[in-house]
């Protein structure tokens, strides 16, 4: 029975990336269908937004040199020659000193005005006459030309997950479709004499597939196409035979349980029959999840998870997450809460430990507590809002000590 060659989280990465080349590939889809995607080139303007300009308030375009000085005790006296209608360009010019037009909020500009004044410091005597009691800047209550979006300017950078905000920004530019990082496909295999179906009801000693459930939702969460291929027994032909057909049909293949070092865990042999390299790793430094494997069959990178649901949901953050954001060309920025850990922990060196923890608010603190578990316990990572990150190089925490919490 060979016992594990454990290495690091990052020597784990580093082989990844030496031995995969992980990259994101285009395809287009409709500006609604975009929404979570991951843009896949810079969008650069083509256009100015606005293409004219706008005023941001209901009140008067004037040039501000007519107003200059004006106040409620000595007020301009301004000729007025009309309106500016929304949605309609302005169908008279403030060709003279004087002059001024009537424009709505978002209503454009007419020529020869620089500024608006808000209605409130106004006071129309009669169809002609407006009395402006307030000077104004130069632009002020103007959007100009550009202001918001300029021709030529990189809006939305490649890599950036699209929201509805990002949307909005597409639409104001007349995007309808837009080029967007396909979604990885995600293999999902569940091995084990022990595991039955959901639906089905459990015998003695065996028990229900979970993990299949929350691969599944972790790809789905991820913007990636899961693809189950059920239980698997423990038959080497079978599962052989499962492996190959998802290797020709994803781009990642988890293979949950069968990870160990158990007479009847078939994994690695199975992807070392499947084609040179085969297993590249077998054991991480990291807690939960050491018996990982990792193997690459036909250029495609194959993961071997611990049976333990909290055990493969912590690998699979940890390193399979790695290799989906490659594939979808996306850099997540992670911004930790910051947290008073509750109690004296102690972790074991050596091994990087990912510790499932609840929060709870104490007065002007947020604290954070382990959730306590045996392995194989499914509840734990259910009851968690997020986990510690524990140095492998570090003994525990101290009560009291200042923790980053990053969220499940």
């Amino acid at each position: 029975m060979d016992l594990f060659n454990v290495i690091s989280v990052d020597k784990a990465k580093e082989l990844i990336d030496v031995n995969f080349k992980l990259g994101p590939k285009s395809e287009y889809v409709n500006l609604m269908d975009s929404l979570e995607r991951i843009i896949y080139n810079d969008i650069i303007s083509e256009i100015n937004v606005p293409h004219f300009k706008r005023s941001t308030v209901d009140g008067y375009a004037v040039n501000s040199r007519d107003i200059a000085g004006a106040s409620e005790s000595i007020p301009a006296i301004m000729d007025y020659k009309g309106e500016v209608l929304m949605g309609k360009e302005p169908s008279t010019n403030i060709n003279f000193p004087g002059e001024c037009v009537y424009v709505p909020t978002g209503g454009m500009l007419p020529d020869g005005a620089d500024s608006v004044v808000m209605v409130e410091y106004s006071e129309k005597m009669d169809s002609n006459t407006v009395l402006i009691n307030k000077p104004n800047a130069h632009g002020e209550n103007v959007v100009e030309i550009g202001e918001d979006i300029s021709k030529g300017e990189c809006i939305i950078k490649k890599g950036r997950k699209i929201r509805a905000y990002e949307l909005g920004v597409m639409s104001s530019l007349g995007m309808m479709q837009v080029q967007v990082c396909k979604r990885p496909k995600i293999a999902v295999i569940s091995t084990g004499d022990e595991i039955v179906d959901p639906k089905e009801e459990p015998k003695m000693g065996e028990v229900r597939d979970i993990n299949s459930y929350v691969m599944q939702a972790f790809a789905i969460e991820d913007g990636c196409e899961p693809i189950n291929y059920g239980v698997i027994k423990d038959d080497f032909e079978l599962l052989k035979d499962t492996v190959n057909k998802a290797i020709d049909e994803a781009d990642i293949v988890l293979i949950s349980g069968g990870s160990s070092v158990g007479k009847k865990d078939a994994t690695i042999d199975v992807i070392n029959s499947l084609g040179q390299p085969g297993v590249l790793v077998h054991g991480i430094a990291i807690k939960p999840g050491k018996p990982t494997i990792i193997g690459k069959i036909s250029d495609k990178i194959v993961f071997g998870l611990p049976g333990h649901p909290l055990s493969a949901a912590i690998v699979y953050k940890v390193m399979v997450k790695y290799c989906i954001d490659k594939l979808k060309g996306f850099t997540e920025e992670i911004f930790p809460t910051v947290c008073n850990f509750s109690m004296n922990y102690h972790s074991a060196k050596g091994r990087e430990e990912y510790l499932p923890v609840t929060l709870t608010w104490n007065e002007n603190e947020i604290i954070a507590s382990p959730v306590l578990s045996k392995s194989g316990i499914i509840s734990g990572f259910s009851k968690a809002y997020g986990f510690i990150k524990i140095d492998k190089n570090l003994e525990g925490i101290r009560q009291g000590e200042r923790v980053l919490v990053y969220r499940f």
